[in-house]
């Protein structure tokens, strides 16, 4: 019998404090990180934001002089090194922070993180001149940006900063914030970590214990359906999917509920796709295409990760957790074209292509959430669809919604969360596309792919307000970029936790 693998001890994000004290004041830090910021208009000279001054005057050092020297711009995520030889300090990091927004705040973050790994602790004011939500961004952009996973011999090659100190920070609302940005940091971070271990230690049961052990931290209540109960109870999808593997499928429920909640506080379902490995199943996947489907269940990961955050952004609503995982792989008993699977509930589809597993398997969990939960509003999560990626390439999103409200709270929440969405048409003149001539519904229409597989996946929503994110656009990043890390992204829990820890996050819908 084969033994399970040991995935090793992993890197962990750095740890924040407050400080009103200015840099050069914080005894102990390797590393002070100063605010670079552009000219106003044509005809202005760069900046250095607070602590810059007394930081050159203590180092008896010119640093308007070396960001000339550099040819510095203060343009977002500029980062200019000073080494310095002083008891106090052994370098010094000016960092532009472009135009000021929250994105610029976000992306200083993670060039900090970048520039300062394997250094025990930073000490920046940058934060002290940030507005609003931006010393929340500069710190999930710190965290993000110092994401690492590995499986080697001996140690990783590099870890992340041990601490950040934000210095100079005297807003009385910023320990809320800072609480609050590190349930968003580490809620990305999980599910980018959950996305990055390999299939050959992840499999539907290992994901299933994920969610046994985070509930247990997080305060939730938790369900697992083994193959017997799945069988017992009709989710002949997610059976499919995973019939050929030598690991059966499960579906994992999570449940929060609100401080004060009772049963009249509505419920939000957020349903994610736990694929584990993705071969194609008989429709198998050329060998390029199957180098990046350990992270196929990145919605799943993204669902798993934002339940465990939704008491830290204090969640208003009640909120259920589905994800259906299995692993589409390839043997005598796997599913074949041509097959015509009854879903939860009894509608039926005709799979016309194996390699389109993630829809059958939503589909189960979706009927169940309608049938079974009462839904105020559904949302799925997946890495859905090649077609995504052709229309967005690897930067965006795409979401559909049958609602315009949601569809606007979506928008929001993608906006001030840094993880980009772009809405996209449930165009009613492909539907005849999406139906079989054997079956209610064909889940390989083509054409259109992300409109067509949206389409397939509306008829298990009825009439509850709903959204499908398919982010297989941006589900993986293809090299190092501001809080992206080259690998899986872990996109989706900012943007969910922005939209339910919001005040009004049903606004429009109930």
């Amino acid at each position: 019998m084969a033994t399970t693998p040991q995935l090793p001890v992993q890197v962990s994000p750095p740890e924040f404090a407050l400080s009103p004290a200015l840099p050069h004041q914080i005894g102990g830090a390797e590393v002070w990180a100063l605010p670079v910021i552009p000219p106003d208009g044509e005809g202005g000279s760069l900046a250095l934001g607070p602590g810059a001054e007394e930081a050159g005057d203590l180092l008896g050092l010119d640093l308007l002089g070396i960001l000339e020297v550099h040819k510095a711009t203060g343009r977002t995520g500029e980062a200019i090194t000073v080494p310095v030889v002083h008891d106090d300090v052994q370098l010094l990091l000016l960092v532009g922070l472009g135009e000021q927004s929250v994105t610029d705040f976000r992306r200083a973050g993670a060039t900090v993180a970048r520039a300062t790994k394997d250094r025990a602790s930073v000490a920046s004011s940058i934060t002290a001149i940030a507005t609003g939500e931006a010393l929340g961004a500069f710190v999930i952009g710190a965290m993000l940006g110092s994401f690492g996973f590995h499986w080697r011999s001996s140690a990783p090659t590099e870890v992340p900063v041990a601490r950040i100190v934000l210095a100079g920070t005297i807003d009385e609302d910023a320990d809320d914030e800072l609480a609050r940005a590190l349930a968003a940091g580490g809620a990305g971070w999980r599910s980018r970590m959950l996305a990055s271990v390999p299939s050959n230690l992840k499999n539907p049961a290992w994901l299933a214990e994920q969610a046994e052990e985070l509930a247990a931290s997080a305060g939730l209540d938790v369900t697992i359906w083994d193959d017997a109960r799945l069988a017992q109870e009709g989710f002949e999808g997610v059976l499919a999917v995973g019939s050929a593997s030598d690991t059966p499928p499960r579906l994992i429920r999570l449940d929060y509920t609100p401080r004060g909640g009772t049963r009249k506080t509505p419920t939000v379902v957020l349903v994610g796709k736990g694929i584990t490995f993705d071969s194609g199943g008989l429709d198998i996947k050329p060998p390029e295409g199957m180098l990046s489907m350990k992270r196929d269940m990145s919605g799943g990961a993204a669902v798993l990760a934002t339940m465990a955050a939704l008491r830290d952004v204090d969640c208003r609503v009640k909120v259920i957790g589905l994800v259906p995982a299995a692993e589409n792989a390839i043997s005598g008993s796997a599913m074949r074209p041509g097959d015509v699977i009854r879903h939860y509930g009894g509608r039926t589809s005709e799979v016309t292509n194996t390699d389109a597993e993630g829809r059958l398997v939503l589909a189960d969990a979706m009927a169940y959430a309608v049938a079974e939960l009462d839904p105020a509003v559904l949302v799925d999560v997946a890495t859905l669809t090649g077609a995504m990626k052709v229309a967005l390439g690897q930067g965006t999103g795409g979401y559909f919604a049958n609602n315009d409200a949601l569809a606007g709270l979506l928008a929001d929440a993608s906006a001030s969360s840094g993880e980009p969405l772009w809405r996209m048409p449930l165009v009613r003149d492909y539907e005849e596309q999406v139906r079989s001539k054997v079956a209610d519904g064909d889940n390989s229409a083509g054409g259109a792919g992300a409109i067509t597989a949206a389409l397939f996946l509306q008829h298990f929503a009825g009439d509850v307000p709903w959204a499908h994110i398919d982010f297989a656009s941006i589900a993986d990043a293809p090299a190092e970029r501001y809080e992206w890390t080259k690998g899986p992204t872990g996109f989706g829990p900012r943007l969910l936790l922005a939209w339910l820890g919001s005040e009004s996050p049903l606004e429009g819908i109930v």
